[in-house]
C-alpha cells in the first residue's frame, strides 16, 4: 500500500498503518445509570490507548463514524462548515480533504447529501466571500466574536 501516494486516493493512510481499532460497547439495560457506566468504561478504554494509537493527528478510518471528533453542523455558510468540518476531516483524510470538499462542491453545492461527518461542500465563490474584511490570521468564529461584541 505504501507504494500509492497519500495524494492519489482520498483515504490518506497508506505507509506504517499495521493495525485498526474500532472501539464498541453495547449493554441491554437502557437505564441511565447503565448507559453512563457503559459509557464511562468505553471512554476511559479510548484514552487508555491514547499512547499507542497513531499521533498527530489521531487517525481514524472513515468506515468507523467517531464522533468524539467532531460533527458537522448545519447553520452557517458552506465555507463556515467547511471550516468546522475540517477539525475532523483532517483526522479522516489528511491532506486530501480540502481537495476531497472541493469535488464535492462541484458536484453537490447544496451539500445535499449529508450526514453527521460527511465531507461538506466547499465551493470557490463562498471562500472569497466569507474572507472579506477579514483580519489576517483570525478564524470565523473569532471574527463572528468580534462582531456580537460591538
Amino acid at each position: 500500500m505504501s507504494e500509492i501516494s497519500e495524494s492519489e486516493t482520498p483515504f490518506a493512510y497508506r505507509a506504517g498503518y499495521l493495525y485498526n481499532v474500532n472501539y464498541y460497547v453495547d449493554w441491554i439495560d437502557r437505564s441511565e445509570e447503565e448507559t453512563r457506566k457503559h459509557m464511562d468504561w468505553i471512554c476511559r478504554l479510548y484514552n487508555e490507548m491514547g499512547p499507542y494509537v497513531s499521533k498527530n493527528p489521531r487517525a481514524s478510518y472513515v468506515n468507523f463514524r467517531d464522533l468524539d471528533l467532531g460533527s458537522n453542523i448545519d447553520e452557517g455558510s458552506l465555507s463556515s462548515r467547511y471550516s468546522n468540518a475540517k477539525i475532523w476531516g483532517e483526522r479522516y483524510f489528511k491532506g486530501n480533504f480540502e481537495r476531497l470538499a472541493k469535488v464535492k462542491g462541484r458536484v453537490d453545492p447544496s451539500d445535499f447529501f449529508r450526514n453527521e461527518q460527511s465531507i461538506p461542500s466547499l465551493v470557490e465563490e463562498e471562500i472569497v466571500e466569507d474572507n472579506k474584511g477579514k483580519v489576517e490570521g483570525e478564524s470565523s468564529s473569532h471574527q463572528n466574536l468580534l462582531s456580537n461584541m460591538f
